[in-house]
């Protein structure tokens, strides 16, 4: 039986972290790119609890609780940036960035 160890939940979070900055580098969709920024922060979580599980009796990391922290604050980075988004589509009718040249003046 294969024991999961620490290096598994880094290749996921690796991973994780390479489809958001592929996404935030291919689309050009607004809601699409806030997708991509949620995968990277998620891709953190991973990383900061892998290393309170597997590390945390010798670096006494408190992994949880800054996890917490980056949750409610991605939280209030998507709704202001959905706010943002809404806003853009109401004006622009359209939330594509390569279309919205109203941001360019």
């Amino acid at each position: 039986m294969m024991e999961i160890g620490l290096t598994h939940y880094l290749v996921v979070s690796a991973l994780l972290f390479g489809l958001g900055v592929l996404a935030l580098s291919i689309r050009r969709n607004a809601v699409l790119m806030l997708m991509g920024i949620e995968l990277i922060l998620n891709s953190a979580n991973i990383n900061l609890v892998a290393f309170s599980r597997f590390k945390s009796a010798a670096l006494n990391l408190d992994g949880h609780v800054f996890t917490l922290f980056v949750i409610i604050l991605a939280a209030a980075e998507a709704a202001v940036a959905l706010a943002i988004v809404l806003h853009i589509y109401k004006t622009n009718n359209t939330v594509e960035a390569d279309r919205i040249s109203s941001l360019k003046e």
